[in-house]
């Protein structure tokens, strides 16, 4: 256990610092910013490295949402999930520390802003409603569940799950990044409201409701419809 909960800190470590990351230092540099396109690219990256890397330890969750869903679906022991969760969070909130410390050695550091944090309303990147981040968050954490569940199915192919999930997380942020940042993932969410500026950790409980939901649809619907029994 010591090993896996080390492997879910160590992957969610990457996954913010990677991801988030990117979007707090390079998605709108001067001149050769990446933009939405990378900063989606680069959270799909990250899970594809890590997956590869440590997910024959752990399983390759590295968030909260893809524990509770594989657990629902059978795939993961549901009283694992406490301290899955508490690896997650953890390794969420030590890349935003790193993260924090290195925006702040800038020379005109005047503070973090939004760090790429997740909101609606005032706080979403298109200025998106409550009722629109609710519907995002649940949709795409249900089927990037479905997903998970399909690519490391008995009869997937073998070897290939990481790429499917990494680039259904891309796809999953080029849709949502304008709605609510893209959460799908209370651990990455927590990590970054904790130093952000402005109301990400006010509203911090939909990303952890939305996606939590949104995991438990998608686990039902692959056990109930898909599922190869």
């Amino acid at each position: 256990m010591r090993k896996r909960l080390s492997a879910e800190l160590i992957g969610t470590f990457w996954l913010v610092l990677g991801g988030c990351g990117s979007a707090v230092l390079a998605a709108g540099f001067p001149d050769v910013g990446i933009g939405l396109l990378g900063v989606s690219l680069a959270f799909g990256l990250t899970v594809l490295t890590m997956a590869y890397a440590v997910g024959g330890i752990s399983g390759g969750h590295f968030n909260p949402a893809v524990s509770l869903g594989l657990a629902i679906a059978g795939r993961f022991e549901m009283k694992h999930l406490p301290a899955y969760w508490a690896a997650q969070v953890a390794g969420a909130v030590l890349a935003a520390l790193v993260l924090y410390v290195i925006v702040s050695g800038k020379g005109d550091f005047a503070g973090v802003g939004g760090f790429a944090s997740n909101g609606y309303g005032a706080a979403s990147p298109g200025g998106f409603s409550l009722t629109a981040a609710l519907v995002t968050e649940v949709v795409m954490t249900a089927i990037f569940l479905i997903i998970i569940l399909g690519a490391t199915a008995r009869g997937a192919a073998a070897g290939f799950a990481p790429l499917a999930i990494g680039l259904g997380l891309t796809l999953i942020h080029l849709v949502s990044i304008p709605v609510t940042n893209t959460s799908v993932n209370p651990a990455r969410s927590t990590g970054v409201a904790l130093f952000a500026d402005g109301p990400a950790l006010a509203q911090l409980w939909l990303f952890w409701l939305a996606p939590l939901a949104g995991a438990a649809i998608g686990a039902m619907i692959w056990q109930a419809l898909l599922a190869d029994d």
